[in-house]
């Protein structure tokens, strides 16, 4: 029996994504959404049951066994972490949250609950495209160690008319964590390699538009540009550019001593050192439906979210042996680890942009002292008992 599936969110994505779940047998139970009015709007629109602003509402309902969280990041963690606390299963939207403390918070919650199911939405892993480039890196179509990594997305602007936390980075808005979260991840699911350090610059362009103008600016990014060294020796470099309006491309490519891998949109094609001409690998011909044109969700992510959810949906199905374990379908899932990492990364580069220089990729293991000055007044006043 499918689980009853609880949304955390009311932006354009959610109205994709619910009629999709129902296709698949799912039925949605409870809405949240940050007004009681956009709660509504979205829950009456869509034929949700039950609505409200609390989270604990959606959360502690009998009926409710898996979370999808499609909000704002700043509330990633704390959602994640409650729903595993109450034995929810939980598919979480990138970036897993607003800094690395947030994102451990949720790993090690994820470790308390190793039966659960916690998943982030890399949805480009599910693509064939992809999953196919990476079967051929590891089969060595390259002919060894991969050499350079390029990423090119160029895309329309990822803001609203109106003022919302995509205008703020510090609400987790901009290119930088809502798409190059996703490339920084494909990276090091197509290469089986992580970042050691990252040198990069992040811009913002365009501070006002003519609905978003007077005393708020958008601080979000518009433009990145980065490189990252990974652990095998190998360069990866990314441009991130949203000032092309109504236009969406993607090119992965991925260079060995024997030849390229390329991905274009969602078609892998491939060339090897003395023939004349790349060779078709993979033709995205399957007709998966496509967003309309008011969400912002290029089609690609768009196919391999529906991808993640088929296989969210294998996952819950009966099987004759329980030792398979549920997890197995949706095992090429980023998980709340690799969640961390890709936090990790993000961080380094903003803090490359600021300094103008490389900086190191450090994944933290426990979380930062809040207040160092007073835990270390603490420290030296404490009293040491005699023996």
């Amino acid at each position: 029996m499918l689980p009853g599936i609880g949304v955390f969110g009311t932006s354009s994505i959610v109205r994709i994504v619910v009629p999709f779940l129902r296709e698949k047998g799912f039925k949605i139970e409870a809405l949240w959404g940050r007004t009681l009015a956009e709660a509504q709007e979205v829950a009456l629109e869509l034929d949700i049951p039950f609505h409200t602003t609390k989270i604990d509402d959606v959360l502690l309902r009998k009926d409710v066994d898996l979370i999808f969280i499609i909000c704002s990041p700043n509330l990633h963690s704390q959602i994640a972490v409650k729903a595993l606390g109450i034995g929810k299963h939980v598919l979480c939207d990138k970036p897993t949250g607003l800094c690395q403390s947030e994102a451990l918070k949720m790993v090690r919650a994820a470790q308390y609950y190793p039966s659960l199911i916690s998943i982030v939405n890399h949805s480009l892993r599910f693509l064939p495209a992809f999953s196919q480039m990476r079967q051929c890196v590891m089969d060595g179509y390259l002919g060894g160690d991969i050499s350079v990594v390029e990423v090119r997305v160029h895309m329309s602007s990822l803001l609203h008319a109106n003022y919302d936390w995509l205008c703020d980075h510090t609400m987790g808005g901009g290119v930088v964590t809502l798409v190059g979260s996703h490339v920084i991840d494909l990276i090091s699911f197509l290469t089986l390699q992580r970042a050691t350090a990252v040198h990069g610059i992040v811009r913002t362009f365009t501070k006002n538009t003519k609905d978003i103008s007077g005393i708020r600016n958008i601080t979000s990014s518009d433009f990145c540009n980065f490189e990252m060294t990974l652990n095998k020796g190998t360069l990866a470099c990314v441009t991130l550019n949203s000032h092309l309006p109504s236009l969406f491309t993607q090119e992965i490519l991925i260079c060995g001593p024997a030849g390229y891998l390329v991905v274009r949109g969602g078609d892998l094609y491939g060339y090897k050192k003395g023939t004349e001409k790349e060779e078709v690998l993979y033709l995205d011909v399957e007709d998966l439906r496509s967003p309309p044109s008011s969400v912002q969700i290029p089609k690609p992510y768009a196919k391999g979210l529906f991808k993640m959810i088929g296989a969210l949906r294998e996952a819950f199905l009966p099987v004759e042996d329980k030792r398979g374990w549920i997890k197995a379908p949706v095992a090429l899932a980023a998980t709340f680890d690799d969640g961390l990492y890709v936090q990790a990364v993000i961080n380094a580069l903003l803090k490359s942009s600021a300094g103008r220089e490389w900086v190191k990729v450090t994944i933290i293991s426990e979380e930062p002292d809040p207040n160092p000055i007073l835990s270390a007044a603490v420290r030296r006043s404490a009293i040491t008992l005699p023996k």
